[in-house]
């Protein structure tokens, strides 16, 4: 297992942790409008769920390494 040498301050962490809340607010308003306009459903929801996904890697990187 590799063990990988990462240490974010707190400060950091928290600052993630805000990024984390915005990507999750631009996804959900992307997922609404994707979902209303029948030309934006593919767009809307490919980067919906791309912003989702690097919500949650970041989350998951300033919840582990965080101090």
């Amino acid at each position: 297992m590799l063990t990988l040498a990462l240490v974010i301050s707190r400060h950091t962490a928290i600052r993630l942790e805000e990024v984390t809340g915005a990507l999750t607010a631009i996804a959900g308003g992307l997922f609404f409008l994707g979902s209303g306009l029948p030309f934006g459903r593919r767009g809307g929801q490919a980067l919906g769920g791309l912003c989702l996904c690097a919500a949650g890697i970041v989350w998951i990187v300033a919840v582990r390494w965080g101090s």
